[in-house]
């Protein structure tokens, strides 16, 4: 099957083909008739295997790790356990990140209720944040910069 062929069947772009096949996630045979790349029914079932590890997170370096393993004759289940919990971690530290930028942006939202749009005329850019900026600082005694 060619790439479009194959994406279809695996519900995915040709872009995305394309760019596992320069990862060598995918290694078709090419036509000798005109250099096509031809993909078989491994291919497929690795794209499969890419896209869900994909959906649960797992980077494409992961999948790279995980596909070498198991052709090795290496059970990767140990390694995707590891990788799990590790890019777990990494989810669970970015929505703690992401839960403390929406309170700022809330807080942000709820100072500047107060405050009108106003064009520049000063030096400054922005004066809603710049305001937002000098009032936390304040309130965490630190010195603005004026």
């Amino acid at each position: 099957m060619n790439v479009s062929e194959l994406a279809r069947r695996a519900d995915t772009t040709s872009e995305t083909v394309r760019h596992y096949t320069e990862l060598g996630l995918l290694r078709p045979a090419r036509n000798p008739n005109n250099g096509y790349r031809l993909y078989n029914r491994d291919d497929l079932r690795r794209l499969h295997f890419a896209l869900q590890a994909r959906s649960l997170g797992f980077t494409l370096a992961d999948i790279c790790e995980l596909v070498a393993e198991s052709e090795s004759g290496q059970s990767p289940c140990s390694t995707t356990r590891q990788l799990i919990e590790q890019r777990l971690a990494d989810v669970e530290t970015r929505i703690k990140e992401l839960r403390r930028l929406s309170k700022r942006m809330r807080g942000a939202l709820a100072e500047w209720n107060d405050h009108p749009d106003c064009a520049g005329g000063d030096e400054r850019i922005c004066v809603l944040i710049d305001s937002f900026g000098e009032t936390e600082n304040q309130s965490k005694g630190g010195a603005t910069d004026a």
